[in-house]
């Protein structure tokens, strides 16, 4: 069902950033280019397994933003962009974030109390990036009806499972220092309302 997302994930290559064994694809890097058929096979597997009944999608910059500008224009949803850097306007949530390999400030705008939100995201390694966004909407106030992203590795699911948020993910990918060793679409890649 994910045939392009699959191979092309078991042909990216992979470099170490310190002792993280960092992959690089279109959907996680936009490099060496974003074809509009990934996106199209992304964002049409997220439109069959999400709760799309949300006033607002919600994403973090960088490599949220072109699943989330195409999942916006699809369903004619708007679109919030936690940015990595502060704007000062009025409301404005700061939270810290700390992934696999850096840590940094996010910067939420544009949600209102009550707002009913869906997640989307390229990956979730550490699970730091999302939980971070997950507090600054509890923050604002926000209901959060799902969370979908589009690469699981490592122990973030998980995490945020213990923290008592849900998550769909597509695929689990392994990596290892020279390639990704496996891609398996995922288990709880479910249909909207379905358990």
């Amino acid at each position: 069902m994910l045939e392009r997302l699959k191979k092309s994930l078991l042909d990216a290559p992979v470099f170490k950033r310190g002792s993280y064994n960092y992959f690089i694809h279109p959907i996680t890097d936009g490099v060496p280019e974003v074809r509009p058929e990934l996106i199209r096979e992304v964002v049409g597997h997220i439109v069959r397994i999400a709760d799309l009944e949300v006033d607002k999608i919600v994403t973090v910059e960088a490599m949220g933003i072109p699943i989330g500008i195409s999942l916006s224009l699809i369903c004619d949803i708007p679109l919030v962009i936690i940015r990595k850097r502060k704007y000062g306007l009025p409301g404005e949530i700061e939270v810290s974030q700390l992934t696999g390999y850096s840590k940094s400030q996010l910067f939420l705008n544009g949600i209102n109390k009550g707002d009913k939100v869906i997640v989307v995201d390229d990956v979730i390694s550490t699970g730091g990036t999302l939980l971070a966004t997950l507090k600054s909407l509890e923050a604002a106030g926000a209901i959060v009806k799902d969370m979908v992203i589009v690469v699981q590795r490592g122990n973030g699911v998980q995490r945020l499972i213990s923290e008592g948020y849900a998550v769909k993910t597509m695929v689990q990918v392994d990596v290892d220092e020279t390639h990704v060793t496996s891609v398996i679409e995922s288990e709880n890649n479910f249909p909207a309302g379905s358990k």
